[in-house]
This record gives C-alpha cells, sequence and structure tokens, in this order.
C-alpha cells in the first residue's frame, strides 16, 4: 500500500512576483560582472563596436596584465595581508568575545560598551594617527615593517568581538562548568569545545574580514608608497590611469581580482548560511 502523493501547491500570483522580483535582482547583479568579463576578452579593436559577445575571444589581455604589470605581485600582497589578518580577527577577536561572555569580572559590561563605541568612529578619523604612528615608528622602511603597517588597523576588529560575544553567549554554561570540573584548563575548553560550537559565526566572520582587507584601498594607498608593497585595489587603480582608454586590460585586471573573492564565498557558503539561520533561531 503506497500513499497518496501530496497534492501540489499551485504557484499564486505573490509567489510569481516574487520570483519575478529575484530574477530581475540576479540579472542586475551580474549583468555588470558578465559585461566585464567578456570585455576582457576582446580585443583592442573591437572594443569600440559595442558588442556584447566578442567575435573573436581572445586572452590577450590577461597574457599582457599578467606579464607586463606587476600583477602577480599586488595580488600575493593582498592575499597575504588579507590571509594574516583574517587569522589574528578570527583568533583575538572570538578569545575576547569568549572572555567577555563567559568569565564574570568587574567593569566587564563597561568593557564591551567601549569595544562598541569604537564602531561610531569613522575609519577617515582614524587615518591620521595611525599615520602619525606608523612615520614615528619608521616601519615602512623594511619588508616586514611595511606589511605590519598595512595590516595593524584590521588586526583585531570590534565587530568581530561584538558577533563572537553574541555566539559564545548562547552556548550552555553548564557545558562549560562540566568541562572545568572534568579539569580541562581554559584556553583547552575554549579550542576544544567552545570554538567548535561556533563555526558558522567563525565563517561568517572570516569572509567579512577577509572581503574587508582585500578590498581596502584609502589606508594602503595613503601608508605606502614602494611599488613593491601596494596592494590589489591599489595598484589596479593606478594601473587603470596608466592604461587609459585600454578597457580590454583594465577588464582583465578586475576579472583576476574578483576570483579570490568568489573561491572564499564558494568555500564558506554553507557556514555562513548555517550562521544566518543560527542568529535567527537565537532566543
Amino acid at each position: 500500500m503506497t500513499l497518496a502523493a501530496a497534492p501540489r501547491r499551485k504557484p499564486d500570483l505573490k509567489t510569481g512576483l516574487a520570483y519575478a522580483a529575484l530574477t530581475v535582482g540576479i540579472v542586475i547583479t551580474l549583468f555588470p560582472f558578465v559585461w566585464m568579463l567578456l570585455t576582457s576578452l576582446k580585443s583592442f579593436q573591437e572594443l569600440f563596436n559595442l558588442t556584447f559577445l566578442p567575435s573573436q575571444p581572445t586572452i590577450d589581455n590577461y597574457r599582457q596584465v599578467l606579464t607586463e604589470t606587476k600583477f602577480l605581485i599586488w595580488f600575493a600582497n593582498s592575499l597575504l595581508i588579507a590571509a594574516i589578518t583574517t587569522v589574528s580577527v578570527l583568533f583575538f577577536d572570538s578569545l575576547v568575545g569568549y572572555t567577555l561572555a563567559k568569565f564574570d569580572f568587574p567593569g566587564k559590561h563597561l568593557i564591551f560598551l567601549l569595544i562598541l563605541s569604537t564602531l561610531m568612529i569613522p575609519t577617515e578619523m582614524l587615518v591620521i594617527p595611525w599615520f602619525v604612528g606608523v612615520s614615528d615608528l619608521e616601519l615602512t622602511k623594511s619588508v616586514p615593517g611595511a606589511y605590519f603597517a598595512i595590516m595593524f588597523p584590521g588586526l583585531i576588529s570590534a565587530f568581530g568581538v561584538f558577533l563572537m560575544r553574541q555566539f559564545f553567549e548562547s552556548l550552555p554554561t553548564d557545558l562549560i562548568e562540566a568541562a572545568r570540573i572534568d579539569g580541562m584548563s581554559e584556553f583547552g575548553i575554549f579550542t576544544r569545545i567552545a570554538m567548535p560550537l561556533v563555526k558558522p559565526a567563525l565563517a561568517s566572520l572570516a569572509i567579512f574580514t577577509f572581503l574587508g582587507n582585500w578590498n581596502a584601498f584609502l589606508w594602503p594607498l595613503i601608508v605606502i608608497q614602494q611599488p613593491q608593497f601596494r596592494t590589489l585595489p591599489v595598484g589596479t587603480a593606478l594601473f587603470n590611469g596608466e592604461a587609459g582608454t585600454q578597457w580590454g586590460l583594465i577588464m582583465a585586471a578586475s576579472s583576476l581580482a574578483v576570483i579570490p573573492v568568489l573561491i572564499v564565498f564558494s568555500i564558506f557558503q554553507k557556514q555562513i548560511i548555517d550562521g544566518i539561520v543560527l542568529t535567527g533561531l537565537k532566543g
């Protein structure tokens, strides 16, 4: 005996309009990226024909960008800075968030409020004291110092502390106490019990941090003058001025710059969706 198949629900007008709106949004969002990719495959003569698809696709623009510019150096600099900053934020923000969520000590709430208050300070207001500090320490005169000068404003973030504290608050305190009774060290509880339970939050924070540092432009532009230490956004922006009307080269460089962003999102896509779901379920 088989169960009767459940009747299919007929789509109503509201559902159809919602799908139509989503489709339009997807097209509007993806069209600039598709245009950028197709333009990067056109020759210089074909750029001014205003055709959507290239008649004779070529990868010559990519070859010129990779061989005749310092694109690979800019790419490596941005990748190194974004990766180190992301690891630093994940560790230190999680550690501070866990401390504020699971320990009781005088001034805990005041410290948390002070950390949150820094979110109201525009980044542009901090650029001058950052630059003065970097200049006084003469960080940009050495290779490690130059990279540290770019990274240090983002090695720990107030938003990450807030995010991780909220997730650690949702963890059962009894679980933490049981581990303490069993004799596990506090750092062991943090790394072996607490951190695995907040993986969705870590994935979300990793994506936000990586993308924020990968796309950072103002601070690297100000603090670094040597061409070999330029990040990808700064190098690409200056290259756009040098390339002039060679839009194929500009689009090729821009297409290559998007690749790490797509890789990071594809790796952490499931975790960030789980993070959104868990955030909505927390009481």
